[in-house]
């Protein structure tokens, strides 16, 4: 090898040298400023949870109607000034406020450093229940509220139900109808024979009535509309929907006196 070639591989490596260490040392830098960082973001957690400030200090709940704000507190098990913010585990919350049978759903949000809001949806008045001449309201689950109300809107009408059971899948069932179907119906009374348990009738507000089962009028009652629409406007009668579909008119009373 030439002596020449020899020397100038010998500059080049002292000079590589200081870069080398430049980059080393830049390194370590930025190191030790990453782990000066980390130490103060623990020291600031630790502080945090140390403080009154890491306890929720703001709890807010919106949303409810029926279900006292108090009752909706204390089914969250936060205690303001108590309960941990970061602790707070939000599923856990929420299903311990949907034990109320009112609640249909819920939304927890934490804002930092220590605020917790609630939105809370109740499941929505659907109709009414009739006992006698009081009225209570009756939600789309199902459940009567133990209220006595003036009906405030037009909406079907259970009159004097007895059986709980029933009442409660038929007003399910009611719900899964559109409520352009739900407008058209006046009141609905359970109507059992002994060889058919879940027989209900409909009165409409345009003078018809409706005969159905609990189990299936949810998809049935929704072609009454197309059923009407064939009837002449001054013919009534009761629209059977226990198995097949057909149309049996009202006697008139004419008709009665003849016989």
């Amino acid at each position: 090898m030439r002596p020449d070639h020899e020397n100038e591989k010998i500059v080049n490596i002292e000079e590589r040298i200081p870069k080398i260490k430049e980059q080393r040392k830049q390194k370590a830098n930025r190191r030790l400023i990453s782990f000066i960082l980390l130490f103060f973001i623990m020291v600031l957690i630790i502080i945090y949870l140390q403080t009154p400030i890491s306890k929720i200090s703001s709890l807010t709940i919106t949303g409810n109607e029926h279900v006292p704000t108090k009752q909706l507190v204390k089914l969250s098990q936060i205690k303001e000034g108590e309960t941990e913010f970061w602790n707070l585990n939000k599923d856990l919350t929420a299903d311990h406020i949907k034990q109320n049978k009112l609640i249909k759903s819920v939304s927890i949000k934490k804002h930092f450093p220590n605020k917790v809001s609630i939105a809370v949806k109740e499941y929505a008045n659907i109709a009414y229940l009739q006992k006698g001449n009081l009225y209570y309201e009756l939600l789309e689950n199902g459940t009567a509220l133990p209220e006595e109300v003036t009906p405030s809107h037009a909406g079907p009408i259970f009159v004097d139900w007895d059986n709980k059971e029933k009442l409660k899948l038929t007003v399910r069932s009611l719900n899964q109808l559109p409520a352009s179907i739900q407008e058209l119906i006046s009141e609905i009374y359970y109507v059992p024979t002994s060889s058919n348990q879940w027989l209900v009738k409909f009165y409409m507000n345009d003078g018809n009535t409706v005969i159905a089962s609990i189990k299936t009028f949810a998809d049935k009652m929704k072609t009454y509309p197309a059923i009407v629409k064939e009837l002449s406007p001054s013919e009534k009668g009761t629209i059977h929907m226990e198995v097949a579909t057909y149309f049996e008119a009202f006697k008139s009373k004419k008709k009665e006196d003849e016989r």
